[in-house]
């Protein structure tokens, strides 16, 4: 049953790390309990809480719910628990390390990892969706996607992004097929992208924690709250199926909270 299971989530384009997220919720499940039944589900989750972070929890029961909704038992979801959130954003590269970030890419010839991180700073996809990319999509200026509950999505490549990608991508010679390639030919994978830029980060001096895929689709969506105040536009973009998703952004970072602060208090 869990195969059908994974391969009806791969039917409804589900992204696949979510795939495996909740194909591992239910095969734990499984393991643990044995027997589905709505006590089997309680005490499941129990020991859950009492093992995992507020966040994993959710995570495992996420997936967890989608199966039951698969099984047709969707009157067996169970509730999500209460996380603690913070009032501000960790770990989101700052505009400015952004931009010199991009610029030092840029300036020792790094064109590679100048438009892996252009283009996720530029269109705030998801690492997984960058690997989508294709060149047929660089020249038409978007790429569309099937959201998880079947909504279509459409993620924009802005102009100048599209200009500058469209001349780097002839230069190589490259007219169709995947944008990301390693250099074998094939596909880079997200851990590929995400190892080279911790070490990328070093090398020009930016703190590691901050240089990270999704760091900078956190930034695309601060960058665009700053200069365009539609938090409703946002989450479409973003493809978040909730706007209290995209509320997160209008916080400050951590970083900018504290030079206001600065700032402010002299007594």
């Amino acid at each position: 049953m869990i195969d059908e299971f994974e391969n009806y989530l791969k039917s409804v384009n589900m992204a696949q790390n979510s795939i495996r997220s909740y194909v591992y919720a239910v095969r734990q499940f499984e393991a643990r309990v044995k027997r589905l039944t709505r006590e089997g589900l309680r005490q499941h989750k129990i020991w859950l809480i009492e093992n995992y972070r507020a966040k994993t929890v959710n995570l495992r029961i996420r997936g967890l719910n989608c199966y039951l909704n698969f099984l047709g038992k969707k009157d067996w979801n169970l509730s999500f628990v209460k996380e603690q959130q913070k009032a501000f954003l960790e770990n989101v590269i700052s505009e400015a390390d952004y931009v010199y970030f991009r610029n030092c890419l840029r300036g020792d010839g790094e064109y590679f990892w100048y438009f892996v991180v252009r283009f996720l700073a530029a269109t705030g996809a998801r690492i997984s969706e960058l690997l989508q990319m294709k060149v047929e999509h660089v020249k038409a200026g978007y790429l569309d996607l099937l959201s998880k509950g079947g909504k279509l999505r459409r993620i924009y490549i802005p102009k100048t992004l599209q200009a500058d990608a469209m001349d780097w991508l002839k230069d190589c010679g490259r007219h169709s097929g995947f944008v990301f390639l390693n250099r074998r030919g094939e596909p880079i994978t997200g851990r590929g992208i995400s190892d080279q830029l911790k070490k990328l980060a070093t090398r020009y001096g930016i703190d590691p924690a901050v240089v990270y895929p999704h760091s900078f689709r956190h930034r695309f969506a601060k960058s665009f709250l700053e200069r365009h105040n539609d938090i409703a536009f946002l989450a479409d973009l973003m493809g978040h199926e909730s706007i209290e998703t995209t509320r997160i952004y209008l916080r400050k970072t951590a970083i900018e909270q504290r030079s206001i602060v600065d700032n402010i208090v002299e007594w």
